[in-house]
C-alpha cells in the first residue's frame, strides 16, 4: 500500500461510516513521524483509567450537551475510548500513551501502542454476523467516531486517533 492511499469505509459497505464522515489515510508506509511526545496522560493503563479520564475532562470543560442527545454522545464517547484503549491493549502490544483533548465539534481521542501493524479490516468492515469472541470493538469505533487516522509512531508502533463528536 502507498502512503498517499486514502481509504474510505463505508463505499459499498453497510457500517455507515461514509455518512458520518469518517476518513482514513494510512500514513503507516511514509514514515514520517506524525505522533508527538507530549500531551500524554501518566497512568492510563486500562480502559477504565481512560473512561474515568475523559469523563472528568468532559464534566470539567463544560459538562456534556444537554438532552438526552447529550447522553447518548456520552455514552458513544465512553464505548469508543474503551475499545481504542482495549484494542491497543489486546492487539497492540500495549498501550504507550493516551490523549484526549475537548475540541468545538467533540473529544479528540488518540492512543499510542507498540505494534506497527494494522488489522486487516483496519480501514473499515461491517459488524459480523455471529459473535466468535471479539470483532465488535473497531467497527463500533468506525460507526461512532470520525476523523479516524492511523499513523506510524517514531519510535515503533501506531497512533490512532478517533474524534467522537458532542456537539
Amino acid at each position: 500500500m502507498r502512503a498517499a492511499d486514502e481509504r474510505h469505509p463505508g463505499t459499498g459497505g453497510t457500517d455507515g461510516a461514509r455518512a458520518r464522515g469518517t476518513d482514513f489515510r494510512d500514513t503507516l508506509t511514509d514514515g514520517t513521524p506524525t505522533a508527538p511526545a507530549s500531551g500524554l496522560v501518566p497512568g492510563i493503563t486500562t480502559a477504565g483509567a481512560a473512561r474515568d479520564h475523559v469523563l472528568a475532562l468532559v464534566h470539567d470543560q463544560g459538562g456534556p450537551p444537554s438532552g438526552a442527545d447529550g447522553e447518548r454522545m456520552v455514552i458513544d464517547l465512553l464505548l469508543v475510548t474503551s475499545e481504542l484503549v482495549t484494542n491497543a491493549i489486546q492487539h497492540g502490544g500495549g498501550i504507550a500513551g493516551f490523549e484526549a483533548t475537548r475540541t468545538r465539534a467533540g473529544m479528540l481521542l488518540t492512543v499510542h501502542d507498540r505494534d506497527d501493524s494494522v488489522p486487516a479490516d483496519g480501514y473499515g468492515g461491517a459488524l459480523p454476523s455471529s459473535h466468535l469472541g471479539g470483532g465488535y470493538g473497531w467497527p463500533l469505533i468506525i460507526r461512532l467516531a470520525r476523523d479516524i487516522t492511523i499513523s506510524r509512531r517514531a519510535g515503533g508502533g501506531k497512533t490512532i486517533t478517533a474524534l467522537v463528536p458532542l456537539a
